[in-house]
């Protein structure tokens, strides 16, 4: 068996797509995955499984989201063996120190589109730091992320692809209940 990270994209955001996550452990338990917990309310799961690629996991989530709960959104699923190398490779140690609330790091749903990382570094004109490491980006909002004009719609529209953002508090503590 092996053990994953289920990140949803978009749910529980001031008001839209409101989905427990009762339910949403319920629905993994339908599936046959095991285990399911779920930290905070937007849409962060752990579960195990037998082996598989992220890309299946998602594609079945998805599905089943959308036909017994009435959710349509994106599945983000990354192995555990994945996600401790997401913390170990940061490369902001000093900030997720110092200031682990403005440290996020987007996970995406592939890898970005040749050109993506170049042409998302130019879009930057703020003071917003990234390095991109594959089917992920750490970002460092000074300011915070919420007045940035470092937006996830510039990000994805950049990279090509669709993606969800945890603050490194949230990135760790998801780290805590893999086994």
């Amino acid at each position: 068996m092996t053990s994953y990270v289920a990140l949803l994209r978009g749910i529980n955001v001031a008001g839209h797509r409101q989905v427990a996550m009762a339910d949403l452990r319920d629905l993994l338990g339908h599936l046959g995955l095991l285990d399911a917990t779920s930290l905070l309310q937007s849409g962060n799961l752990v579960f195990r499984a037998e082996a598989q690629a992220g890309a299946k996991l998602e594609r079945l989530l998805e599905t089943a989201a959308e036909k017994r709960l009435g959710l349509k959104t994106d599945f983000i699923v990354r192995s555990a063996r994945e996600w401790d190398g997401n913390i170990a490779g940061n490369p902001f140690r000093k900030e997720a120190e110092s200031d682990p609330g403005r440290l996020v790091v987007m996970f995406f749903k592939g890898s970005p589109v040749s050109g993506g990382i170049e042409a998302l570094e130019a879009a930057n004109d703020g003071p917003e730091v990234l390095r991109a490491r594959g089917t992920h980006v750490y970002i460092v909002y000074p300011n915070g992320m919420g007045r940035s004009r470092f937006t996830t719609a510039l990000i994805e529209k950049k990279l090509g692809t669709r993606g969800t953002a945890r603050n490194w508090n949230t990135v760790r503590k998801i780290g805590a209940l893999l086994p």
